[in-house]
């Protein structure tokens, strides 16, 4: 009879690791021991054998183990060993973790061709295989614990022999793999994003793939690695696991084709009932409580927890993942997504987003090919139980209100405010609404991410300030959006003729708002969406906040990379140094690479030295990012000057002293107006009535809510307003 289950020698039961023709004149354990733990073995003598046997232990060859001077054989019970088998130092201590007191030891567990480091707990393993086992690791509970010849930890290579039909793809961002990635264990969004993005250029792709491959080594035969100080307890199956430094892992049902990165600076922690399956696992993250998790790479601090589903996604550093359920997507850091009602699905969302409750951002096929995607930009924000249509794109810091937008949508307003009107199918858009309206959330974002980023090892560099060049771009190409839009309206209410250069329908709408102090007008988009366009409300006020913005970022720049202490410098030398930073090179196109905002011309150069092989891995194309971000305040703060110069629409060359003087002004009223703005919002949760009536007096409300006097995040804003307007302020005394 056929059967799936073959029969062989019990002599042979450690002898075929590696398939022989893959052997290549070396022995089976060949690989295994470059890299042994202790060189300084020995082999069993009489008595530690009669001890052993005494103990309930069997061996398949008492000549195939080998032990320190240290060990202690009584400390082996009820043990099953085969092949060749290293043993360390036995101690008669217990180790000792989170209350888990354990003796050290071998006790009940069958051991087939493995290496043990000094004072090892293995209690109750039922099956371990090919694996180095450092020091101090304690393994209690485990069902199977193995390591293939073929195993590849979670890396997108092949092995020898191997065909490309097994090899593991990532495929984000899209569902039918037009933007599938090779995942690697040094892997960060920014090479996640370079890949899944360049789709058109071949070259680069097939330079990837070279450099990803050559970076780890082809051989079969690699045992899997248990880091020191590791604890895996209560777990059914472990396969082709590396496992680091000091990770904890409790009751996973299966763990399988993995790299779990771990230190005891950065500690990781896979739990309860979660199964992953071909991921990579970045440091100090933590997955638990009966997560799956299939074709992933998680990024560094991160958590994945409470039931989440995570499916052929990069998940940046620094995110959090709970209930929901998430496929084919590549997310930046700092991404929030906490409710089991969320989807998400086909995405390239930038980070520093938040998915409500509800919002349903999945792919409409349309009897078509699933190839629809989606691309938001910083800070994206789908409000309770919206969802949307495939292709849609959002600007940076787009909050979106609950409603079924049925229509592929193109919001290039940042900081805006999206929502329906059922009085007709445009929907309707707030350009600013953030700084407008709720400027304490903007404002806390800096420190929020500030004090959420628990990454010990920098290798993703991020813009965490909502200013920067990437939405500074969005903001100059608003404004010109609304002037445009201003100017068509005008030229339609006086009948003319609309076939006249750009350049001059803009400054029609310009010199508008340049002759009226205030404005209810509203305009009408119709590339905001599909068939019906959107309306645009309040574009005056949007347009007066956003130039306030752009100047803040400009003067704040300066401030900062002259690096000006209250009393450093008059205005003369202020404006000395401007004039410095001028005669730097200027970038005005910007990429979000992976949470790093680059300059577009330098990633066109670093792609050209990676297809020229002058970056010829991981390693040196992180450097450059590294090289690229030592350069970008630098950067940024010439590209400030350049965006100074489109709100004023004049050269900094040409401003005069008292021009100067005029700007740091207005530069401290609008820090002012942020800290003004930034409280009033918060003050609402204390003021309106709808808030109140849950709270039966003030005492009750303080209670829960505390005092905004004692908000430590506006507390800290009021000093930094205080010391920015004295510094500004002993700039324009000293002209």
């Amino acid at each position: 009879m056929p059967s799936f289950v073959k029969e062989f020698p019990f002599k042979d039961i450690s002898k075929y690791f590696i398939d022989p023709q893959y052997l290549d004149k070396k022995d089976t354990y060949f690989y295994r021991n470059q890299n042994l733990l202790n060189k300084n073995y020995r082999n069993l003598n009489a008595k530690e054998i009669e001890i052993l046997v005494k103990n309930n232990n069997i061996a398949e060859d008492w000549n195939k183990i080998f032990v320190l001077e240290d060990f202690n054989p009584k400390l082996v019970n009820n043990c099953e060993f085969y092949g060749i088998v290293y043993i360390g130092k036995l101690s008669e201590i217990y180790l000792d973790y989170n209350d888990l007191k354990l003796p050290v030891g071998l006790y009940n567990s069958t051991i087939i061709s493995c290496e043990i480091g000094d004072n090892v707990v293995i209690r109750n393993v039922n099956f371990l295989s090919h694996y180095i086992i450092n020091d101090n690791v304690i393994l209690f509970n485990i069902n199977e614990m193995l390591t293939t010849d073929h195993s590849k930890f979670g890396n997108g290579i092949l092995k020898e022999g191997e065909y490309e039909d097994v090899r593991i793809w990532l495929e984000v961002g899209n569902e039918n793999t037009g933007r599938k990635i090779l995942p690697f264990d040094k892997m960060i969004t920014a090479d996640a994003y370079i890949w899944s993005k360049f789709r058109d250029d071949k070259d680069l792709m097939k330079k990837l793939i070279e450099i990803t491959e050559r970076s780890y080594e082809k051989k079969r035969g690699y045992y899997g690695v248990v880091g020191r100080g590791s604890v895996i307890k209560h777990c059914r199956i472990i396969k082709d696991v590396n496992i680091g430094e000091h990770c904890y892992i409790k009751g996973a049902n299966k763990l399988k084709n993995l790299t779990i990165l771990s230190s005891f600076e950065e500690p990781s922690q896979i739990g309860e009932g979660t199964e992953l399956v071909n991921g990579i696992v970045g440091y100090g993250s933590k997955i638990f409580y009966g997560c799956k998790c299939v074709r992933f790479v998680v990024g560094r601090n991160c958590q994945v927890k409470y039931g989440a589903r995570v499916i052929n996604t990069v998940l940046g550093d620094n995110s959090t993942i709970s209930c929901c359920e998430l496929l084919n997507n590549l997310i930046f850091p700092f991404h929030e997504q906490h409710h089991n009602t969320s989807f998400l699905i086909a995405t390239t969302i930038l980070g520093q987003s938040n998915i409500a409750a509800g919002a349903t951002i999945g792919s409409n096929h349309n009897s078509r090919a699933p190839d629809g995607e989606i691309l938001a930009g910083r800070g994206f924000w789908p409000g309770l139980c919206s969802d949307f249509k495939h292709n849609s794109k959002f600007a940076s810091f787009v909050l979106v209100s609950k409603g079924s937008y049925q229509h592929e949508l193109n919001i290039s307003y940042p900081f805006s405010l999206v929502f329906t009107d059922k009085k007709d199918e445009a929907i309707r858009i707030m350009p600013a609404y953030w700084f407008l309206f709720n400027m304490y959330a903007m404002a806390r974002n800096i420190n929020k991410f500030k004090n959420r980023d628990k990454r010990k090892v920098i290798v993703q560099n991020i813009e965490i300030d909502y200013l920067a060049p990437d939405t500074i771009t969005e903001i100059l190409y608003a404004i010109e959006r609304i002037e445009y839009l201003t100017g068509i309206k005008l030229l339609k209410e006086e009948k003319m003729d609309l076939n006249i250069d750009h350049e001059k329908i803009v400054e029609k709408g310009r010199s508008y708002y340049n002759k009226n102090d205030k404005s209810d007008i509203t305009l009408f988009d119709p590339l905001c969406m599909k068939r019906y366009g959107a309306v645009i409300v309040k574009p005056f006020q949007a347009i007066k906040m956003y130039k306030k913005m752009i100047l803040y970022f400009a003067v704040n720049n300066l401030i900062d990379f002259l690096n000006i202490k209250e009393s450093d410098i008059n205005l003369k030398a202020f404006l000395d140094n401007i004039t410095l930073i001028y005669n730097k090179k200027l970038y005005t196109k910007w990429i979000n690479l992976g949470g790093q905002i680059v300059p577009e011309e330098e990633l066109e150069k670093l792609l050209i030295d990676i297809k020229e092989d002058r970056l010829k891995d991981w390693e040196q194309i992180h450097n450059r990012y590294n090289k690229l971000w030592l350069e970008y305040k630098k950067q940024k703060t010439r590209f400030a000057l350049y965006s100074l110069e489109k709100v004023l629409y004049k050269k900094i060359t040409e401003l005069t002293i008292e021009e100067w003087e005029d700007i740091l002004n207005q530069a401290i009223e609008i820090k002012k107006e942020i800290l003004y703005k930034s409280i009033e919002s918060r003050q609402k949760d204390y003021t309106d009535p709808f808030r109140k009536m849950l709270y039966s007096s003030e005492e009750e409300m303080i209670s829960v809510l505390g005092r905004i006097e004692d908000n430590s995040f506006l507390n800290e804003l009021k000093l930094e307003t205080e010391n920015f307007c004295k510094i500004l302020n002993n700039l324009i005394e000293k002209c």
